[in-house]
């Protein structure tokens, strides 16, 4: 194979192919919901959580490295970039989520607000 030959996907089908959906699983409590999203090889500092009104962004870029002495032959993805967008429910607070990244799994914790969260009545005795 040429070497100075790499099989790029065009433009326009790059840009398609750069954008990855990390898959996410979401798990309800009664305080609010966990939403864990994979984003391997997504350094913290080229992470983008945003929400506005009740729309939650998730963006992540990956920085992939070639090792030095390697030639790339073919590429399929070369800048990968993660986007993921959800609708929150107006039962979330999203003034208080939370996100922790560890070994390539996002995990964004978003409570219930205060009026969607169970409380306890308490009975007097009259």
């Amino acid at each position: 194979m040429n070497q100075d030959v790499v099989n790029k996907p065009a433009a326009s089908q790059r840009e398609e192919t750069a954008l990855l959906l990390p898959r996410v699983n979401v798990v309800e409590d009664a305080g609010g919901i966990t939403l864990l999203a994979d984003m391997p090889g997504v350094p913290k500092d080229a992470l983008d959580i945003q929400v506005d009104d009740d729309t939650l962004v998730i963006e992540g870029q990956v920085n992939l490295e070639i090792p030095e002495g390697m030639t790339v032959h073919h590429v399929e993805v070369d800048l990968p970039r993660y986007r993921r967008v959800f609708t929150l429910s107006k039962e979330l607070d999203p003034e208080k989520v939370t996100a922790e990244l560890a070994n390539g799994v996002l995990k964004l914790r978003i409570p219930k607000a205060e009026h969607a969260q169970p409380r306890k009545i308490a009975v007097q005795i009259v």
